[in-house]
């Protein structure tokens, strides 16, 4: 059965996952590598989210040091499992999403695949949002269409939630065609406010938003953004959900403890994809989570008080590491471009109808 890797990094710009899968009938997980993000490539890569001088060359010269370390940790997971590169048919990889923004028909990934084939020295498979766009859908979510693959129950309705630096649900019934969408901000608003004011990277097991109190006015200031008042398809990014959207809405408030803004920042995200949830797909009996909210103790704790009667776990639970659901994704969606099998979910990203996805760039 062929090999695959899938190579993403997501909006938290915390560090690159790359996942080693077998395909056949299932998906197996063979193998990961994590790669932290450098400061230097962090900082150029977030500065490309918003408009700037020399954009062209800047995005240029990031791209490459994404693909160096992309490649990097390739040579490093090969090694690691005795394998040539060879032995792998493809990667499908992501690139770093610097823009996304499909109500102007356009999503820009920047990753270089024909560096990264060069490389590596494996075929690449890239570019999976553009075919979407062109169809008239949004772009994304990508993943439902895997999480369908991995998750579907003949007998369960079913929710899949990845919290990166945004949330995204794929909903799951039975002998129904899968629906997903973007719910809004999943760690990003929460990483960028401990960051600004406590010097670290992210707030683990969000034991600093324990220690605040949510504050209603602040909650429903932030709900009332256009964003959560709309259906799926619905797709968002940093050019919507940053500090820059929070600092304005703090402005017109009264002035909180900074952990009070940090509890209430949790609090947006379990509201925002329970409300959302809860209006798409009623009577969910298990929400499984993956993504690095998974791993946030309050975050997961606030979930399932808001779903009494709904399992709410890890994808660990059903076998599949929480963090390394989006990487595999990646790997099958390069799979699907090169068995010719659409990959998008019409229902899902609002598009004209099924697609293959991605563009190859041969070894």
């Amino acid at each position: 059965m062929p090999l695959y890797l899938g190579v993403m990094s997501g909006t938290s710009l915390d560090g690159l996952d790359i996942a080693l899968i077998q395909q056949g009938h299932s998906t197996r997980l063979l193998g990961t590598r994590y790669l932290p993000m450098p400061a230097e490539l962090r900082t150029a890569l977030l500065a490309l989210c918003v408009s700037g001088p020399d954009e062209l060359a800047r995005a240029a010269i990031a791209e490459q040091q994404w693909v160096k370390l992309a490649a990097q940790g390739i040579a490093e997971l090969l090694l690691q499992h005795e394998l040539a590169p060879q032995a792998i048919r493809a990667i499908g990889s992501h690139g770093q999403t610097v823009r996304h923004e499909p109500a102007r028909g356009f999503s820009i990934q920047i990753g270089n695949p024909a560096l990264l084939a060069e490389l590596s020295g494996i075929s690449v498979v890239s570019d999976f949002r553009r075919r979407d766009l062109a169809a008239g859908g949004q772009g994304a979510p990508l993943v439902p269409a895997f999480h369908e693959a991995l998750f579907a129950s003949p007998h369960s309705r079913r929710a899949i939630l990845n919290i990166g630096g945004f949330s995204n649900l794929s909903l799951l019934e039975p002998d129904q065609q899968v629906h997903g969408f973007d719910c809004g901000p999943g760690n990003v608003l929460l990483d960028a406010w401990i960051q600004r004011h406590r010097g670290v990277d992210y707030d683990k097991d969000g034991n600093w938003a324990a220690t605040g109190q949510v504050q209603a006015q602040l909650l429903q200031s932030l709900l009332s953004d256009s964003f959560f008042q709309t259906q799926g398809p619905k797709s968002t990014g940093r050019e919507l959900f940053n500090l820059a959207w929070l600092d304005q809405q703090l402005r017109v408030l009264p002035p909180y403890t900074v952990e009070d803004v940090q509890a209430t920042l949790l609090e947006l995200t379990a509201i925002s994809v329970i409300d959302a949830l809860q209006a798409a797909q009623q009577n969910t009996e298990e929400l499984l989570v993956c993504g690095g909210g998974a791993h946030n103790l309050t975050l997961m704790q606030r979930l399932a008080a808001l779903l009494p009667g709904c399992r709410v776990s890890s994808t660990e639970a059903y076998g599949v590491p929480a963090d390394w659901v989006e990487a595999m994704a990646f790997a099958w969606l390069a799979h699907c471009c090169l068995e010719g099998i659409p990959a998008n979910r019409p229902s899902v990203t609002g598009a004209q109808g099924l697609r293959v996805l991605g563009a190859i760039y041969p070894a």
